[in-house]
């Protein structure tokens, strides 16, 4: 086929439409000075290396590919999603934990994982993991905020705290530990009032944040709870019968359907704040239903071991693991691989970052 003037006039207009498109993408992409992880395992980068827990994951195979394949306290085989969601705003490449004790001013003034592992915004559940409660993330990261003051002033700390993203990843355990699992809960709640009450905890713990001086939320809602592999084994003895634990994912819909309308009424609530729902849901439940779409290939049980229960303790250094964990969606029984938190991230890079520079906008063209 021979190619006339008009041919290459077309491919040239589209050729410079894809790099407008790459380029608006790039300088749409919303500024923040820092980022501040709030949470459990799903974003603990660390910080349970430091405390009396079992809930530890600063052993092989954990981390195996990490850079340089070693077990940061990360609960999965490499990075998670405020990695991924650091190296995206082109912040850092990695989020390291506040209670590390060799931490630089660098690493300090541009963001810090409070998160643990086991952690959730019911009191109950800490206690059952020894890990930090959400309480007590909130005073780690009050004495964060003096640091950043002697490192650079009040005033920039102001700065630094209210343009920071804020990621606020918790609800899952609470769910497990208290009501599902171990039903401590159960004879107080029913599942919506359980609900009800997890929601109210989070609202309070937005507003300490916001009172501190924080201003960007991003608030992660449950998962598909039914899917995790441990759940399923919990639930089901045959292999054969094994697959999604269907009103424990039905709850987590719902669940997030409130969390939705309720973070909007939140928001109107705290003048000059931005507060996201995160819908992580749905990227996972893709994943889980469509595994070959997305090169997934195992969905029900974890790379470490049998995948069907091992976790933390009981994935260790003498315990097998898969060849290609980028071929699982889970890498232990409980917690998802590096190659589905890379998903996830992508996911909430096109869905959720772009919310919070509509906001900016707006707020430019009122001021």
């Amino acid at each position: 086929m021979a190619y006339t003037k008009a041919h290459y006039i077309i491919i040239l207009i589209n050729l410079c439409t894809i790099v407008i498109a790459t380029s608006n993408n790039t300088l749409n992409r919303p500024k923040f000075s820092s980022i501040l992880i709030f949470g459990d395992s799903t974003v603990d980068t660390g910080n349970n290396n430091y405390i009396k827990t079992l809930g530890k994951a600063n052993h092989y195979p954990y981390g195996r590919d990490f850079p340089g394949h070693v077990p940061t306290g990360r609960f999965s085989n490499g990075k998670l999603v405020p990695d991924f969601i650091a190296s995206i705003l082109n912040i850092k490449d990695t989020v390291p934990p506040f209670l590390d004790p060799n931490l630089s001013n660098e690493e300090l003034l541009t963001g810090v994982s409070f998160a643990s592992g086991g952690s959730g915004f019911d009191e109950f559940t800490a206690v059952l993991t020894g890990a930090i409660p959400m309480s007590k993330q909130i005073e780690l990261f009050k004495a964060y905020v003096e640091k950043i003051k002697c490192i650079v002033g009040e005033k920039e700390a102001k700065r630094i705290i209210g343009d920071a993203l804020v990621i606020i990843s918790a609800g899952t355990n609470d769910f497990l530990f208290n009501f599902y699992d171990i039903p401590t809960r159960r004879s107080e709640f029913n599942i919506d009032g359980y609900q009800d009450f997890i929601q109210n905890k989070l609202q309070i713990f937005i507003k300490e944040l916001y009172e501190v001086g924080c201003r960007k939320f991003s608030v992660t809602g449950l998962s598909c709870i039914g899917c995790i592999p441990i759940q399923i084994t919990v639930k089901f003895v045959s292999l054969k019968e094994k697959k999604c634990v269907e009103d424990e994912n039905s709850d987590a819909e719902i669940y997030n359907k409130k969390l939705a309308k309720q973070l909007l009424v939140l928001q109107e609530m705290l003048p000059g704040s931005r507060v996201v729902y995160a819908n992580i849901y749905d990227p996972l439940i893709n994943l889980i239903s469509q595994p070959e779409k997305y090169g997934f290939k195992e969905t029900k049980r974890g790379c470490c071991g049998t995948g069907l229960f091992e976790v933390t303790p009981l994935c260790n250094e003498i315990t097998p693991v898969c060849d290609d964990a980028s071929k699982y969606v889970f890498w232990d029984s409980v917690h998802p691989t590096e190659a589905t938190y890379q998903y996830i991230a992508k996911y909430l890079e096109m869905e959720v970052l772009p919310k919070f520079q509509f906001h900016m906008d707006y707020t430019f063209e009122k001021v």
